[in-house]
């Protein structure tokens, strides 16, 4: 008797039948799909209706910094493809030397960078920006640090004080540039990952007033830090104290009105407002398109979140969800930060606006991170019985860990 008969013959006497073990693959997720390619063409748009006469006067052609722009476009394209089919479980043996080589190329655009805009970011006239694969590879690095220890997380010598060490060598290198914003975003993902990943709530809220106490000495010391804020307390008093760069924005999103001028009509871009096509670039947005372009813009990355956040939970894994969870709400904060600054909402910070503004760094960066989100989405594995436990953990952490459903969560669960 053969061995497919005798599988068959044992099936219908209600033996259960032979599967294959491990993970097996989904299907492209397609609303994730959907929203990258709708924020990359609304990007495209604006970047080229905000960038021509800039790069007239910056270089001598109107389509510079547009071309430019699709040249970066088809590297992340490139990439998000390859990391979308890259099982990202495999990432635990690169994130060691990734981290390292980032480290190295912090330290070089403090010793060699050019100087743009008052800040030392770029490795080279303004081509490549380290701080942007900082945030990435960060991400990444916590998700597996944090997954790797999760059994002694609440342990401060393996939680807290490490975690704070390799925040502090990231966000201090990213700091000296200057790049307060970045440096920020960098801590507030590590305290993010960490509540995610179970952390213990003292232990959490030691490093909310470090961070507190460091921000304030850091905004008292710092020249920039200082500016920004003065500006920022004085536009709270009076709008029209604001800084040059703010009153230039606030110009333009009242001459938007609700449904804008028009695509490439805007005023703005050649009456003076700074970098349209980068950090002014929702100003230009708005004032184009109007507060309904701003909003369909806003629903965009609420869409983005939102998914992302679904992967996270669907993740076969704790270390799924982690990384899925980072990269998702970075991008969003990201975008969230650019946009209030232009409003006047928090002080000045010179983000770009994810897949919109012009800039390879981000641009490619932040098409990674969805090629990492795609990969996570496809990946169907075996819940296993320590799988089903992490899944419970993070959910509870969603739920502020308060309760599941009326009921409290208990100390052992978040082991």
């Amino acid at each position: 008797m053969g061995t497919e008969t005798f599988l068959k013959e044992r099936s219908f006497v209600g033996e259960p039948p032979v599967e294959k073990s491990g993970p097996s693959k989904r299907g492209v997720d397609l609303p994730l799909l959907v929203v990258m390619i709708a924020l990359v063409v609304f990007g495209l748009t604006m970047m080229f209706s905000a960038s021509w006469n800039y790069s007239f006067k910056q270089y001598g052609l109107p389509m510079y910094m547009f071309e430019h722009q699709l040249g970066w476009l088809g590297i992340g394209i490139v990439a998000a493809f390859a990391l979308s089919r890259f099982d990202y479980h495999h990432l635990r043996k690169l994130v060691v030397p990734a981290m390292v080589v980032t480290i190295i190329l912090l330290i070089a655009v403090l010793l060699v960078g050019k100087v743009l805009l008052g800040s030392q970011r770029y490795l080279s006239e303004g081509s490549f920006q380290p701080s942007e694969l900082a945030k990435v590879v960060t991400i990444l690095y916590l998700s597996v640090w944090l997954y790797s220890k999760r059994q002694f997380i609440h342990d401060v010598t393996f939680g807290m004080i490490p975690l704070s060490l390799i925040l502090g060598i990231i966000g201090g290198l990213i700091y000296r540039q200057p790049d307060l914003s970045t440096a920020a975003i960098v801590l507030l993902m590590g305290g993010l990952l960490f509540f995610l990943a179970g952390g213990d709530l003292k232990q959490i809220a030691i490093l909310l007033v470090i961070a507190i106490v460091v921000g304030w000495v850091i905004v008292r010391i710092n020249p920039t830090g200082r500016e920004r804020v003065a500006a920022y307390i004085a536009e709270l008093k009076d709008p029209t104290q604001a800084s040059y760069h703010v009153q230039r924005s606030f110009e333009a999103i009242v001459n938007g009105g609700w449904f804008g001028v028009g695509i490439g009509r805007g005023q703005a871009t050649v009456t003076g407002l700074p970098v349209p096509a980068n950090d002014s670039i929702f100003a230009v947005i708005v004032e184009e398109l109007g507060a309904f372009g701003g909003i369909l813009l806003i629903v965009l990355y609420a869409l983005l979140i939102w998914r992302g956040l679904v992967i996270a939970r669907r993740a076969p894994d704790m270390l799924g969800t982690l990384i899925a969870s980072g990269l998702v709400i970075s991008i969003g904060i990201q975008a969230a930060i650019n946009m209030s600054v232009m409003v006047g909402l928090i002080p000045f910070s010179g983000d770009a606006l994810p897949f919109v503004s012009a800039g390879g760094s981000n641009l490619i960066s932040s098409l990674a991170s969805i090629g990492i989100l795609m990969n996570i989405s496809r990946q169907k594995g075996e819940i296993t019985e320590s799988s089903d436990e992490e899944r419970r953990t993070f959910s509870a952490t969603l739920d502020m860990r308060g309760g599941n459903r009326r009921r409290r969560v208990s100390r052992s669960r978040r082991g």
